[in-house]
């Protein structure tokens, strides 16, 4: 009932940086949390950021001073600012969104399909 599709993603050197973006569509009533999480080749899904909708946030370690995740709740859009990437950091991120459908549905976990970083020189 919620879509979420991510875009921004794409190849850069290491050092380099990218800008994740996540739109969400859909009869949405209220989004309380949004967060990106990425998996490499033979890795377990993990967790990089997450951000409610007052703004608080929160990063895994590997990431913290790296990335920044923002939200425009206006347009029920998240973002992942990457800066000084690194080749650790190659996988499918995916967009994740803790919403409610209108009129007064229960809150639930949505994903999108993903979108590819790849970090190489």
């Amino acid at each position: 009932q919620v879509q979420l599709m991510e875009s921004g993603g794409g190849l850069v050197q290491p050092g380099g940086s990218l800008r994740l973006s996540c739109a969400a569509s859909g009869s949405i009533n209220a989004i309380s949390a949004m967060g990106w999480y990425r998996q490499a080749p033979g890795k377990q899904r993990e967790l990089v950021a997450t951000i409610i909708k007052s703004g608080s946030t929160n990063y895994t370690d590997s990431v913290k001073g790296r990335f920044t995740i923002s939200r425009d709740n206006a347009k029920n859009t998240a973002y992942l600012q990457m800066n000084d990437l690194k080749p650790e950091d190659a996988a499918v991120y995916y967009c994740n969104a803790e919403a409610r459908t209108w009129p007064l549905g229960p809150f639930k976990m949505y994903w999108g399909q993903g979108t590819q970083v790849t970090v190489s020189s």
